[in-house]
């Protein structure tokens, strides 16, 4: 019995023994990753921020995270300002870069043959729910495509310290200009000056008056052709103004050199001031922060024009890109979604996506919305009688008409 039992032992250990020197099977190979979508390409683009501002700060986080999840790398050239003056010539030369950025005026009317056409893509992408057709449609007039997306919207009316209005007890904005005196008289009161005025601003304060009058059309053919003095709406909008600065409407000092006017809203000693919402970041920085509200500019009574001025930066893609699809991509990751909104909250701008909320200026979205045909910025004043006009833009504020007709009459007499 113990040499059958000794046998069973040695037979268990030779088979342990044998067990102990058999192979491991090999693990399985894991699957290979798929490629990103992007894995490969590289985009170049040539920005108008500049580094550090904080526009460039949110697009290089999106282009470091757009990477990360599509494979694209996109190299960034910050161009600054000086964009303006690089772009036609590099365009012309078929310079070899896939995006950039600049004014949508310039985009839609001076570089859109060298520009990709959008309009498939955006549809494919929806685009048309989340963009402003304001914009979508004045950039297809001017190109012929869609030629542009949307990266910074502006709009352009009445900016007001909501801390003010509350002092002199206004409650709801002014749509009307009887309500609207209705509200400088109650700011006056109060002891606060209802419009802060530079002269760099001057002009476009005259063009609303003259647009809720006239209409861009008209503006247009009497500032080629004259009559002026003629025509009653085009006086009458003249007047408007020199009955509001007759009655000490205006700021101290006004119209005073560029910035100094507006500065004072952010002293609290002036209310509202008349520009584009970009007015908004150059006094928070000069003086602090101001709570800033914003309306349309008021219309007067039987006037039919409500057009309010709207710009826009927006992002483009050149025609030489080899990477459209990427580009494209690339330009609705950075304005929509995620990063559109650290655009409106970190630098306290528009929504370029409808879908995002609003971090300052609530109605800007609204009132962008609603506009159909943005009013240009002074645009339809003629290139010869430009500097004229602004000089007497400025000196009907100063008060040196005694009428609308004498105003009426002096721009007629420029040449």
């Amino acid at each position: 019995m113990k040499k059958i039992i000794a046998l069973l032992l040695a037979l268990v250990m030779v088979m342990s023994l044998a067990a102990c020197g058999a192979s491991e099977p090999a693990a399985p190979e894991a699957p290979a990753a798929e490629p990103k979508k992007y894995e490969g390409v590289e985009l170049t683009y040539w920005s108008m921020w500049s580094t550090g501002e904080p526009q460039a700060l949110v697009i290089e986080e999106a282009a470091a995270a757009f990477e990360a999840e599509t494979g694209a790398k996109v190299n960034i050239e910050w161009k600054g300002r000086d964009i303006k003056t690089l772009l036609s010539a590099a365009l012309e030369a078929g310079e070899k870069f896939d995006v950039f950025d600049d004014d949508y005026t310039r985009i839609g009317q001076v570089y859109a043959p060298y520009t990709y056409d959008l309009t498939e893509m955006a549809a494919a992408a929806g685009y048309d729910k989340i963009g402003y057709a304001c914009f979508n449609n004045q950039a297809i007039e001017w190109a012929g495509f869609l030629n542009s997306i949307v990266e910074q919207p502006n709009i352009g009316g009445i900016f007001y310290d909501k801390a003010a209005f509350a002092t002199a007890g206004i409650t709801t904005v002014p749509a009307t200009w009887t309500e609207f005196l209705a509200a400088c008289e109650k700011l006056k009161a109060a002891g606060i000056a209802p419009l802060a005025l530079d002269s760099a601003y001057a002009d476009f304060n005259v063009y609303h008056h003259l647009v809720r009058h006239l209409g861009e059309d008209k503006i247009k053919d009497l500032s080629a052709n004259g009559g002026w003095a003629a025509d009653a709406n085009a006086v009458a909008a003249a007047q408007e103004i020199i009955d509001f600065v007759n009655a000490g409407y205006l700021a101290e000092g006004a119209p005073d050199q560029y910035p100094a006017s507006q500065t004072k809203i952010g002293l609290g000693t002036a209310a509202m001031i008349v520009c584009a919402d970009y007015v908004c970041a150059e006094v928070n920085n000069a003086v602090g922060e101001v709570d800033w509200g914003f309306f349309a500019f008021p219309t007067p009574e039987n006037c039919a024009d409500t057009s309010s001025y709207a710009g826009a930066n927006s992002m483009a893609i050149t025609k030489y890109t080899e990477n459209a699809q990427a580009a494209f991509d690339f330009i609705l990751y950075t304005v929509t979604g995620t990063y559109g909104q650290k655009l409106v909250d970190n630098c306290k701008q528009i929504p370029a996506d409808v879908s995002l909320t609003e971090a300052t200026l609530a109605g800007s979205v609204d009132a962008l919305l609603n506009t159909v045909k943005p009013m240009s910025w002074c645009g339809n004043i003629h290139p010869d009688r430009n500097q004229g006009y602004r000089d007497l833009s400025t000196q009907i504020f100063e008060g040196k008409f005694a009428d609308g007709a004498a105003w009426c009459a002096a721009m007629d007499a420029l040449k």
